[in-house]
């Protein structure tokens, strides 16, 4: 098939040996700025104006630029099931069939660009394929079908009792025209790198209710009519900030891979002749340098987002500044500057954390109860897949778990040492803890991401091999100290040196001297310290995930046999309620719709369809 674009562009790489792939996604990332200025300047009410134009667009970029239409094949099969399902198929299994569905759709791409394509792992990151594109697909078609879900299907009280604010905020109570779907689905400043983001932050955009906090002295005046302002603020200053960023982290990282590259932490001869300090601080830098890609990605598409309305995020009234986070997908300072795991990782990949925790982890536990390990071992294996089938992936999220634990030890322990007996207020060398996290946890993550680099099981191992796995060791004495046969001694002497607990125990020696010499007060203080201790037992710790890479919980990975017969009881439950001949029912009855649908009657009407919407229960 003749295309002009691409004919143009190859001409262009061969002649002045441009790299294919940065040019691709460099004028796929930074035209979608010139084409922003026209998006949030059409009129506003024009709700179809503006989809036909994200749709004209993304064709550009998938059809001409990128020159991908097998890969728009791929995103439109997955697209057109999960409009389908949610719109017909009206059922509780709805949101998990649909996710089995677009996972199992990617991984089925994952497993064909490692297993069935030429590229190597060191020279993948050249090669053009529409898995970047389909992985925040996935991620967006999944929140969509439960947010559908969540405001159709579940009546008032269940979604007061069994949904967290956040889900709450984002359900659907009616379905979107295919128009407006596909819109969301191929928006073009972010269809190649994300970030994703909830169809209602989308809808609330397209119909400019997100900006009705806004007061009209920050609106603009229209050119066309003066007497109107639009709703969408000037916000190109920030969004051109945004862009010096990311073609700042471009230019670097095309100007120091020839200092520091992965070809020379391969080359066992030269590599291993240099001294222990020297590579283990070559590793941090070889992630540092790779993480220049993803800051250049995400900061200019951040940017086009801001550009066209969508990262809009709220007025202050009080500061009459306006937020422009919605959208954010990283936080450099926080993964750069961090001073333990918990907070590199909650910097990084931001709205993929959000899909993990509130499409994956809180719904796989059952309701009315707190996640366990059946939330962590599905959040864990949805991550990897999601991130492709390479075993350099399963190495760095294994490890990254076991990293979770070991900073939830440290800083549970080491921590409190530096603070006042309020437990916050910085002692007078807190500010050395800092340093020595913030230098910690640089090294280890330089150590964490070797596989991720790798990708190959083979070259995971050489790199970790050419430290003497000295990560995996300092692991395994972390977890003798604190989980060891001599754990309570360890975190008795720590607890010894923390202020905090220094005076919680001479407070508990007050109090229970007074229990034993007093009456009524003394036993309600016995009362009071019985009550701490059994909360104390019941502790319950931190159960957000990032990345999917969960702690290491020993008490859960017990409990997961008790996790599977819970399981197991559920399914022969259901199964005795007739459950599959329901579902069977439920399908039927999807199909019978879908072909009311198609006949030529309802398609001389728009392709939203309010009476089939589930009625409230």
């Amino acid at each position: 098939m003749y295309n002009p674009i691409n004919d143009g562009l190859e001409r262009l790489i061969e002649v002045y040996g441009i790299d294919g792939f940065t040019l691709r996604y460099a004028i796929c990332l930074l035209g979608s700025y010139p084409l922003n200025v026209i998006l949030k300047r059409l009129p506003d009410k024009n709700i179809n104006l503006k989809c036909y134009y994200i749709l004209f667009m993304s064709s550009v970029y998938l059809f001409g630029v990128m020159n991908l239409a097998t890969g728009f094949r791929t995103l439109f099969i997955s697209s057109m099931f999960t409009y389908l399902i949610t719109r017909f198929y009206k059922s509780k299994f709805m949101p998990y069939i649909n996710f089995m569905f677009v996972m199992g759709h990617l991984a089925l791409n994952h497993i064909y660009a490692q297993f069935f394509t030429s590229a190597s792992a060191i020279d993948a990151a050249s090669s053009i394929d529409i898995t970047a594109s389909q992985m925040v697909l996935v991620m967006k078609l999944t929140s969509f079908a439960w947010s559908y879900h969540d405001g159709s299907f579940l009546t008032k009280d269940e979604v007061q009792n069994d949904l967290v604010e956040y889900q709450r905020q984002r359900s659907l109570d009616r379905h979107p025209s295919l128009l407006h779907f596909l819109a969301y689905v191929f928006f073009y400043p972010t269809l190649l790198t994300g970030p994703s983001f909830d169809y209602s932050d989308f809808q609330s955009w397209l119909n400019c209710e997100m900006f009705k906090d806004l007061p009209d002295s920050e609106k603009p005046i229209s050119r066309l009519n003066p007497n109107e302002r639009r709703q969408i603020p000037k916000n190109g200053k920030l969004a051109l900030w945004k862009v010096v960023q990311g073609i700042t982290w471009i230019a670097l990282r095309s100007y120091l891979p020839r200092f520091c590259n992965l070809e020379y932490m391969l080359d066992k001869k030269h590599f291993m002749a240099r001294s222990f300090l020297y590579r283990i601080h070559y590793m941090f830098f070889l992630g540092l340098i790779a993480r220049f890609k993803y800051y250049a990605a995400w900061t200019i598409s951040e940017g086009s987002c801001i550009l066209c309305g969508l990262g809009y995020n709220g007025y202050d009234p009080k500061t009459k500044k306006i937020k422009w986070n919605r959208v954010q997908n990283i936080n450099i300072w926080d993964v750069e500057m961090a001073e333990s795991t918990r907070q590199c990782l909650e910097g990084w990949n931001m709205n993929t954390n959000k899909w993990l925790k509130y499409s994956v982890y809180l719904r796989v536990a059952k309701k009315g109860k707190k996640p366990g390990f059946r939330s962590t071992l599905f959040t864990f294996i949805t991550s990897a897949f999601w991130h492709g089938v390479n075993p350099g992936y399963y190495l760095t999220f294994a490890t990254g778990a076991l990293y979770q634990t070991c900073g939830k030890f440290y800083r549970r322990n080491f921590r409190p040492m530096f603070l006042a007996k309020d437990g916050k207020t910085p002692l007078k060398y807190k500010w050395v803890y800092d340093l020595i996290g913030m230098y910690v946890i640089k090294l280890s993550f330089g150590y964490l991401v070797q596989p991720f680099l790798c990708l190959e099981f083979k070259n995971s191992i050489k790199a970790w091999a050419s430290v003497y796995f000295y990560g995996h060791i300092i692991i395994a004495v972390s977890f003798f100290l604190f989980t060891g046969p001599h754990s309570k001694q360890v975190i008795k002497w720590c607890k010894s040196k923390q202020p905090k607990e220094i005076a919680l125990i001479e407070q508990k020696k007050l109090e229970e001297n007074i229990s034993s010499k007093a009456t009524s007060l003394g036993d309600i203080l016995k009362e009071k310290l019985e009550y701490e201790e059994e909360m104390m037992k019941h502790k319950p710790e931190n159960d957000e995930m990032n990345l999917g890479i969960p702690t290491i919980d020993l008490e859960d990975i017990e409990n997961a046999k008790k996790e599977w017969d819970l399981f197991t009881i559920e399914y022969t439950e259901w199964r005795n309620k007739r459950g599959f001949e329901i579902e069977e029912h439920n399908l039927k009855i999807a199909f019978e719709n879908f072909k009311r649908e198609i006949n030529s009657d309802n398609l001389k009407r728009r392709t939203s369809f309010s009476e089939y919407l589930p009625s409230k229960k």
